[in-house]
C-alpha cells in the first residue's frame, strides 16, 4: 500500500515539475513534507542551485512550541525572510506532490505574510 501512495505522489511529482520552472530572479519554492518535520528550498533550476533553506527543525521555530500546522507557517516566514535577504521577491510554489492543504498550505500562506509573491 505504501509504495502505490510513494509511487502516486513521484507520478504527481514528475507532472508538476514539467510545467513548474525556477530562475533567478524567480525560483522554486520547493516542500518536503515528513511526518514529523516540513522543509523548503528556494531552487534556481537553471544553475541547478539551492539559493535558501528553511525547516521547522530550527532552534528558532522549535523553540516555538506549536502544533505541526502553525510550525510549517512559521516555517514559511522563515523561507520568505531569507529570501528578501538575498534579494528575491517573487517565487513560483512546488507542492511537491502533496495536496494543497495543511502543513503545504500554511507554507505557502507564511511565505505570503513574510513578503514573497507567488
Amino acid at each position: 500500500m505504501a509504495f502505490d501512495k510513494a509511487l502516486r505522489r513521484q507520478k504527481i511529482r514528475y507532472r508538476i515539475r514539467k510545467k513548474v520552472s525556477g530562475t533567478g530572479e524567480s525560483p522554486r519554492l520547493s516542500v518536503f513534507r515528513s511526518n514529523k518535520y516540513i522543509y523548503c528550498q528556494l531552487i534556481d533550476d537553471t544553475k541547478g542551485v539551492t539559493l535558501a533553506t528553511a525547516s521547522s527543525k530550527e532552534a528558532t521555530v522549535l523553540a516555538q512550541e506549536t502544533n505541526k500546522v502553525e510550525s510549517s507557517k512559521l516555517t514559511g516566514k522563515l523561507i520568505a525572510e531569507r529570501a528578501l535577504a538575498a534579494g528575491i521577491s517573487s517565487v513560483v510554489f512546488d507542492r511537491g506532490g502533496y495536496l494543497y492543504h495543511g502543513r503545504v498550505k500554511a507554507v505557502a500562506d507564511g511565505a505570503r505574510e513574510g513578503g514573497l509573491i507567488f
